[in-house]
C-alpha cells in the first residue's frame, strides 16, 4: 500500500519537522526561512493546507495579516531596515505548494530583483538561524 506524503508546508507549520519558529497562534506558524535573503527573513504558513491566496478562509487570512504586522514591527525594531518586503508567490511560482508569505527586511542598496536571483550573494555576517530566532522571538514577545 502506497503511503501519501504530507505536504512539506503542512509538516513545517505543524512542527512535524525541525524549524526555527518565532511566533505562532491557532492558525499560523511563523518561522525563519532556511535560506534567508536577509537576517530575519520570516515565512508565515497557515496550519491548515491552502495552496493559493484565494483559497484562504477569513480567519486564516486575518491571522496571516496580523502575524505579518507583528513580524514587520519586530523586524523594524530589531534590524532597523530601510523597508520591509512582503510577498507571496502563487500558482506555478509557489515552490512549497503550500500558501506562505515572506516578510523580509530590506535595505536601500538592495534591488527587489535580487530577491528572486538565486545567484545573489547573501551577507556573510548573517547570524546563525538559532541566534536570529532567539533575538526575534524576544522582540515579538515584548511587542505582544
Amino acid at each position: 500500500m502506497e503511503r501519501k506524503l504530507e505536504c512539506l508546508g503542512c509538516s513545517l507549520a505543524n512542527k512535524k519537522l525541525p524549524t526555527n519558529i518565532v511566533y505562532e497562534d491557532n492558525y499560523v506558524t511563523c518561522l525563519l526561512d532556511h535560506d534567508p535573503f536577509n537576517e530575519g527573513h520570516t515565512l508565515i504558513l497557515p496550519k491548515h493546507h491552502f495552496v493559493d491566496v484565494d483559497e484562504l478562509d477569513n480567519e486564516t487570512a486575518n491571522a496571516i495579516m496580523s502575524a505579518c504586522i507583528l513580524i514587520s514591527k519586530a523586524l523594524k525594531q530589531l534590524y532597523k531596515p530601510d523597508g520591509i518586503t512582503v510577498t507571496q508567490n502563487g500558482g506555478i511560482f509557489n515552490e512549497l505548494t503550500h500558501y506562505h508569505m515572506h516578510v523580509v527586511p530590506r535595505y536601500e542598496e538592495q534591488s527587489f530583483a535580487e530577491f528572486y536571483n538565486e545567484d545573489a550573494i547573501l551577507d556573510k555576517n548573517i547570524r546563525r538561524l538559532s541566534d536570529t530566532k532567539n533575538c526575534l522571538t524576544e522582540v515579538i514577545n515584548n511587542l505582544r
